[in-house]
């Protein structure tokens, strides 16, 4: 009986399923849905990227990090280690793997030679949003979320989570509490592009939609706006964040206010001056930065790399040392896949540190943060010395 709530017809052509993303009992529903309804389409909620991540799941477990990076795949890692966080945050034992229910719609939908159509938006313009949208307070409490909050000690039972789809639906929502502006990026944006892609494709024949149980009154409430203003909002939702100006035009400003300030005691043939001020830039860039990514406990030679190249990135806007600090960390002690879904699991601080993914991360922020702190301290020392 509870099961029959989250099979919703919308009319004779379009039916919804609603399921968990952890459980086995959906996949069984999915594929009784699939076999007596007998759809002319099937529509699943994913993109490629998590299609392609379900298809694969231990595809990039032993791949070099820097080869995943440069393929782009990294939202993958992503994407399955948070999955798996969340089931585990649940306390959710089922089984089944999440997402489980979307595959076997889609291995079902092969089988009895059905099309499949995917229709939810890419995942890494979905994070993007969230993450763009999100100001530093809230930014902080999902990282507080993640790291260190406890997990749930209830457990909820697969059973209860279909039986009653609002208890989806009030996890999301406590996802908003945490993170309001993100919460609607997840959300409501998803609820509206997953109905804008079903209205696309309801000339297609009867379609049965697969989507997650939290998802279904949402998008409900959206298909019975008229169908052109669902469509018409794909092309907004589907649009990446700019980025802000202002960190690129300081970065630009201080190399110019320090490359003037040599010019002038040239100019002014101070160059007894200009030898000390530029001794001073060389030993405090490179002494700052080389503390940093030793305090981040970086190998000997990212701390060496850092160190050379901070007084030279900081002239450099679209550089920094910290980059070169962690791309030697990658290549001396190379993360795999593995390291990295186990990173993003994100359930000890220690990951930061005992990490090969958490290590360089870190060796980078902090080699960043020191040539930061070596260009203001030496530019204002500098400022200090011609005032």
């Amino acid at each position: 009986m509870g099961l029959q709530r989250n099979v919703v017809d919308i009319d004779d052509g379009l039916r919804l399923v609603g399921t968990a993303h952890v459980s086995s009992v959906s996949v069984e529903l999915v594929r009784q849905q699939i076999e007596e309804w007998r759809p002319d389409l099937v529509a699943v909620e994913l993109c490629e990227s998590r299609k392609a991540a379900l298809l694969e799941p231990d595809g990039l477990d032993n791949e070099d990090l820097l080869k995943i990076l440069n393929e782009g795949k990294s939202h993958m890692i992503l994407l399955q280690s948070a999955l798996a966080a969340e089931q585990r945050r649940m306390g959710i034992a089922s089984g089944e793997k999440p997402g489980a229910e979307l595959l076997a719609a889609i291995e079902a939908a092969d089988e009895a030679g059905i099309p499949v159509e995917l229709i939810d938006r890419d995942v890494v313009i979905t994070l993007r949003r969230a993450w763009s949208k999100m100001g530093l307070r809230e930014k902080f409490r999902v990282l507080d979320a993640l790291l260190w909050q406890e997990d749930d000690e209830e457990e909820a039972s697969i059973e209860e989570l279909l039986e009653d789809s609002d208890m989806l639906s009030n996890l999301m929502e406590e996802a908003r509490e945490v993170a309001p502006a993100a919460g609607s990026v997840l959300i409501d944006e998803r609820d509206a592009f997953l109905a804008g892609r079903i209205q696309q494709i309801r000339g297609k024949g009867k379609v049965l939609a697969v989507i997650g149980a939290g998802h279904l009154g949402g998008v409900e409430d959206q298909l019975s706006e008229p169908a052109m203003e669902s469509t018409s909002r794909l092309r907004e939702l589907r649009e990446e964040p700019g980025k802000s100006a202002w960190p690129k035009a300081l970065m630009i400003a201080i190399p110019l206010f320090l490359l003037g300030t040599v010019a002038w005691m040239g100019y002014n043939g101070e160059m007894e001056s200009l030898k000390q001020t530029a001794q001073a830039w060389l030993a405090i860039n490179a002494g700052l930065t080389g503390l940093g990514v030793l305090l981040a406990r970086g190998h000997p030679l990212s701390i060496l790399v850092g160190a050379v190249a901070s007084p030279i990135t900081s002239l450099n806007p679209t550089l920094a040392a910290g980059w070169f600090a962690g791309y030697t960390q990658l290549k001396v002690a190379a993360p795999t896949g593995s390291d990295a879904q186990e990173f993003l699991a994100l359930d000890s601080v220690s990951l930061f540190w005992r990490n090969k993914v958490g290590k360089v991360l870190m060796v980078t922020a902090f080699g960043n943060i020191g040539s930061v702190f070596g260009t203001w301290i030496a530019a204002a020392g500098i400022a200090g010395f011609i005032l």
